[in-house]
């Protein structure tokens, strides 16, 4: 548990990628930090790198949000420290292959840690700032959410994310908490580098496509101040997304982006 601070944000999915990126920012504003991913070693290392750097604190909180049991840890972890000011919730993962040929042990865990997760993270975090009046939460979701192309329970687990957001910012309109669904394209992390994606080639996909997490994570905390629900960074995904979610030109959207898969397999 960390000492009582008015600037405390938890981070699930810490250890890389988004995650410790905006580890990396939110320190460089200043915020104490629980950092919670499955490499206990990796978040140690992100710690003090950025206690070195920035003097602040953090926990490293080596959990598994895919077991119920490490779900449950980790709400008890927010409920003691009933000040957190940022919930950032970005663990996640990809499958491939046809829904009904993926192992149902992968799609469970895949609920779990995409929407029970974060769900229940969101429930035990927001008693407190209501009753401060402030705070803010980012779930993580992806323009997948927004066009559901290729893994199905993935793109509507990330749905679920920006529906979820969308009705709970909703229901917050009174309140000073803002509500984030961050939806990214394409970006340089290591999602790409599990067994998973063996077949893949970051090559196949055309350059301009690519984003940094620092580009992503940059335009998601700015987008806090604007207070919209929806952030889609990146000039062409935005554009992408605003088409996609338009009923008219979805299709359209959607066909394209059926056409730029199809080209990365030939």
């Amino acid at each position: 548990m960390l000492e009582p601070s008015n600037k405390t944000a938890l981070i699930t999915g810490a250890s890389s990628g988004l995650g410790a990126e905006f580890a990396v920012q939110l320190a460089d504003r200043g915020y104490d930090l629980i950092l919670v991913a499955r490499r206990e070693d990796r978040l140690k290392e992100i710690g003090d790198s950025l206690h070195s750097k920035y003097g602040v604190k953090s926990l490293p909180m080596a959990l598994d949000l895919s077991l119920h049991e490490d779900i449950d840890k980790l709400i008890n972890i927010v409920i003691e420290n009933s000040n957190l000011e940022i919930l950032v919730n970005n663990a996640g993962f990809g499958t491939v292959g046809r829904f009904s040929r993926v192992e149902p042990n992968k799609e469970l865990a895949m609920l779990n840690v995409h929407m029970i997760a974060p769900v229940m993270l969101c429930r035990a975090i927001l008693p407190g700032m209501i009753s401060r009046n402030k705070g803010s939460i980012i779930n993580v979701s992806s323009l997948a959410g927004i066009m559901p192309i290729r893994s199905v329970l993935y793109g509507s687990s990330k749905s679920f994310l920006i529906n979820f957001s969308e009705a709970l910012q909703d229901e917050l309109r009174d309140n000073k908490v803002h509500v984030q669904a961050l939806c990214p394209g394409f970006f340089f992390s290591e999602f790409h580098d599990t067994k998973e994606f063996t077949q893949f080639s970051r090559s196949s996909i055309p350059r301009f496509l690519w984003m940094t997490s620092q580009q992503i994570v940059t335009e998601s905390l700015e987008s806090l101040q604007k207070r919209s629900v929806i952030c889609i960074p990146g000039n062409f995904y935005s554009f992408a997304g605003v088409l996609a979610r338009n009923s008219f030109t979805a299709g359209l959207i959607k066909s394209v982006a059926h056409l730029v898969l199809r080209m990365r397999k030939h």
